[in-house]
């Protein structure tokens, strides 16, 4: 997207683009920013227009500015994005009073020392193209007006309306003179609403202390606009950014049970901060906020009409998925769990055929056709798209290899670590939880590695790993399974570390923690061939998946990328004007990422949401994320090299690409993951270096400060004393910041949820919950005999119900897709950066080595030695290729966390 450069003459240039200080003074020689500039590539490119002055008198003389702003007409047709009854703006439209524009003078009045008086006109209704009407305006601009810094909009309309540009052109009196084009991409609102002007600065960057002296107070004022006042409930058309606790989680207006308590500003439940929305307080809970139907976003972080249309489409199609087995509990118990494991596989198949709905009365007169239209056929079926890991090999998920091949190469890669120490040991008070040494001995674990090596030999040479779930999940045991339909354990998995470069899996550890009736309990359970140790081994696999479940949704993906990046959002437009280089850098990585978290906290993540109905830990999922929140999150450990060291699965080597070496050498995840985060911070340090020719310039950055400051102290708060935070003084520690914030809002989303469905959409490799108790537990109960005798159906009984599977498998589907308007880590280039041939370069060196990791990661996937990504009926690892084609596809990293 270019934006040409437009000057009348050499003395006064209407539209900015830098060189000289606004009022016409040189700029103060600095060597560091003559170095700036001409890196910059910003020149003046002058346009003189003496033919059209010689025929106006000196003192009156004007320009003739030509002015398109063009509107985008929705998806519903021809301005229905406005919302109109047409009738008064029809006649409006036509008088051309709809859309008054007003040019902004990036110098001050040299009289008064204020801001110059704006050039006004009224831009006419001109022409309407496919989904695009274009409004036309001409200005007389005085001569001595100035650059032209910004135009500030005024919708008369009577609804807000999407304005997709502006451009500025005087081509008409000199031929040598070329168009500015100014990229709005955002909702205007309705002078009916707010008769506050809306602003929009023209396509350049600039740090504060290069501002021009007729912007300085535009940017500022337009940043006390976007930080609002904080009162009051937020309107739809508002685009206020404020903070807020995690208070909205619950209902108890409408049911005392749906109480939540508040996430974030205790010490006993600290947690990132949401976008502040206003709402009243709950009259049963004043700790709470009230809930509604919808929940306010700053209007420019809505989903596009695009975006809406293609989310609710599948929104809907996977509701309705999920809808018939709702409807179905009307007359059958919503504990119901499927009959056979042939019964799952037909949700693929033929169809899973529902019994008869009896009773159903009001719901069975409206949902025929719905559900009909499921399958397109006349039955009453409920049919799911065949995941890409069943579609290869439909009894993987039985297999422990793939079972150890997932923690490496599946949707929760960020869990798996190094063993350092064994037995391990629990860092819980052992008069509350118990003895914390665990039954995971050196000599079971010796006994599986069969004389291979000793368990010292094995730490030695770094051959054994862990999923460590136990202390995370201890201190919720007893409270889970006093609630209906699900149970908990603390868990630790062993893994061993074979010579073709394969994980095994050796043992599970299942623990209860004492209470008021019984002892600590705990079990290791190890592969085994005869009939019953073989059945209570894939038990105790389902039980260590659903852990592992719920780790991944609520930890690796919900808290670490959606939450805990919206802060950084927030912050970033109440501190950072759109003209800063820093805010133009992060902005693609926040696209939709607010809007899908509130629809989050609308019906994923709330009291009695998607998660609380089908995941173990059932209401209490929120607070273990909050646990793990004050527990684990750290900022300086969520860039990729800082997270493998930790989780010891790296070591820094010099020598090593990546200046790492990792500690198993086919780690899908990781090898391809540093491809992506090398390309990232390669471009983030072309781009600072560039806006930040010295130190100095990134410590008197006031905005940059002020901004890293609120997302420590305010997005953040409850962690702002931490000493970990890093301070942003250099070049490289302002990298390595926005380095991580850019991996996380794009890579480290997509490694934990486009493989989502192609994992998980066969629930039994990945259940979301564990309904029933190991039958060891008590080997008197009747249900040790019922396992004995029918251990299948025991297993089955463990998994999801029927209406929880569907529920999981219908979001999951919906998560895994990739949008149409989708835009892809480096495939889009800023307007600002179309004009700067650095930037430009830079961002096109970044695009093509990301091209360039495509065919790595393709060849990775051919290659025979690399076992944990090739093989028969095993799912080539292609979640870290950046590029990718609308829906299920399970690769493609789009630039943020936009679904």
């Amino acid at each position: 997207m270019l934006t040409p450069q437009l000057n009348r003459r050499a003395s006064s240039l209407p539209f900015c683009h830098g060189g000289t200080l606004p009022s016409g003074q040189e700029v103060p020689h600095r060597p560091e920013l003559t170095r700036s500039r001409k890196r910059c590539g910003v020149r003046r490119i002058c346009c003189t227009f003496k033919e059209v002055l010689s025929s106006q008198a000196e003192t009156d003389a004007v320009l003739a500015i030509k002015a398109v702003a063009t509107v985008k007409v929705t998806v519903g047709g021809l301005l229905s994005n406005l919302g109109l009854p047409r009738g008064i703006d029809d006649v409006k439209d036509l008088l051309g009073k709809t859309l008054l524009l007003e040019l902004a003078s990036t110098e001050l009045d040299p009289k008064t020392g204020r801001d110059k008086e704006t050039v006004k006109a009224y831009a006419r209704k001109a022409r309407h193209h496919g989904d695009e009407i274009e409004y036309e305006a001409t200005f007389k601009v005085p001569d001595d007006f100035g650059d032209i810094g910004g135009v500030f909009v005024v919708n008369e309309h009577r609804k807000e309306m999407f304005l997709e540009e502006i451009k500025l052109d005087a081509s008409d009196h000199n031929a040598t003179a070329t168009a500015l084009t100014i990229k709005c991409k955002s909702w205007v609102h309705s002078k009916s609403d707010n008769p506050d002007k809306r602003l929009f600065f023209v396509n350049k960057s600039y740090l504060p202390a290069q501002t021009p002296d007729g912007l300085r107070r535009l940017r500022e004022q337009e940043l006390e606009v976007i930080r609002g006042d904080g009162r009051g409930e937020r309107k739809a058309f508002e685009r206020i950014y404020d903070y807020d606790v995690y208070n909205d989680l619950g209902d108890p207006d409408h049911d005392v049970s749906k109480t939540r308590p508040v996430l974030g500003g205790s010490k006993e439940f600290p947690y990132p901060r949401r976008c502040g929305t206003g709402r009243p307080r709950s009259n049963k809970d004043p700790q709470s906020e009230t809930r509604s139907s919808s929940v306010y976003v700053p209007r420019d972080e809505a989903f596009s009409e695009v975006k809406l249309a293609t989310f609710s489409t599948t929104t809907f199609r996977s509701a309705l998925r999920a809808a018939v087995p709702s409807i179905q509990t009307a007359t059958i118990d919503p504990k119901l769990g499927f009959p056979h494991f042939t019964a799952i596989d037909s949700l693929f198949g033929d169809g899973f055929t529902l019994p008869k709905l009896q009773g159903v009365g009001f719901f069975r007169s409206l949902l025929p056709r719905l559900i009909n239209a499921i399958t397109g056929g006349t039955q009453e079926l409920l049919r799911f798209d065949t995941p890409e890991m069943i579609e290869r090999d439909k009894f993987s998920w039985l297999r422990d290899e793939e079972f150890a091949r997932q923690t490496l190469a599946g949707v929760n890669p960020y869990a798996i670590e190094l063993i350092k120490e064994l037995p391990p040991v629990s860092k819980l008070d052992p008069e509350v939880y118990g003895p914390p040494e665990s039954a995971l001995t050196e000599e079971t674990i010796e006994e599986e590695i069969k004389g291979v090596m000793t368990v010292r030999e094995a730490i030695e040479n770094k051959r054994l790993f862990m999923l460590d779930y136990h202390d995370l999940l201890l201190p919720y045991v007893h409270k889970v399974r006093d609630l209906e339909a699900t149970t908990l354990y603390g868990s630790r998995t062993i893994f061993f570390l074979t010579n073709d470069g394969t994980l095994r899996p050796l043992a599970i550890e299942l623990t209860i923690p004492p209470s008021a009736t019984g002892s600590q309990w705990k079990q290791v359970f190890r592969p085994r061939r005869d009939a019953t140790g073989a059945w209570l081994w894939r038990h105790a696999k389902s039980h260590v998946r659903a852990h592992d479940s719920c780790h991944h949704e609520l930890i690796s993906h919900w808290l670490r990328t959606h939450c805990c990046v919206e802060p950084y959002i927030i912050a970033a437009h109440r501190q950072l004007s759109e003209m800063h280089p820093i805010y133009r850098l992060l902005h693609p990585h926040f696209r939709y990422t607010m809007e899908i978290n509130a629809l989050a906290r609308q019906a994923l993540i709330s009291a009695g949401g998607i998660i609380e109905i089908s995941f173990s830990p059932l209401k209490y999922s929120m607070e273990i994320s909050s646990v793990a929140y004050d527990q684990l999150w750290r900022f300086d450990m969520e860039a990729l090299p800082a997270d493998l060291i930790r989780r010891g699965m790296a070591v820094e080597d010099p020598t090593a690409e990546h200046g790492l070496r990792l500690t198993v050498d086919d780690y899908p995840f990781a090898n391809d993951g540093l491809l992506i985060w090398s390309a990232i911070k390669q471009w983030v340090e072309d781009y600072v270096s560039h806006y930040y020719p010295d130190p100095s310039h990134i410590t008197d950055d006031y905005e940059l400060q002020r901004w890293w400051d609120e997302v420590r102290t305010e997005g953040h708060g409850d962690k702002k004393d931490e000493p970990w935070w890093p301070k942003l003084n250099t070049l490289e520690s302002l990298t390595h910041t926005l380095t991580t914030i850019i991996w996380v809002a794009s890579a480290h989303h997509a490694a934990v949820n486009f493989g989502q469905y192609d994992f998980g959409g066969f629930f039994p490799n990945r259940p979301s919950i564990a309904r029933t108790n190991m039958p060891t537990e008590d080997a008197q109960k009747e249900s040790f005999v019922r396992f004995l005798r029918k251990p299948d159906v025991s297993l089955l009984q463990c998994l999801p119900s029927q209406i929880q599977a569907t529920v999981v498998m219908a979001v999951l589907e919906v998560l895994s897709s990739h949008s149409v308007d989708e835009e892809y880590l480096g495939s889009e280039l800023e307007a600002a950066w179309v004009k700067d041939p650095v930037i430009q370069r830079a961002s096109e060196r970044f695009n093509g080595r990301l091209r360039e990791i495509e065919g790595i990661i393709d060849s990775r996937n051919s290659d025979p030695k690399l076992k944990n990504r090739v093989g028969a009926g095993v799912v080539p690892y292609q979640l870290m290729k950046p590029f990718s084609k609308p829906g299920v596809t399970g690769m493609g990293i789009p630039n943020s966390t936009s679904i």
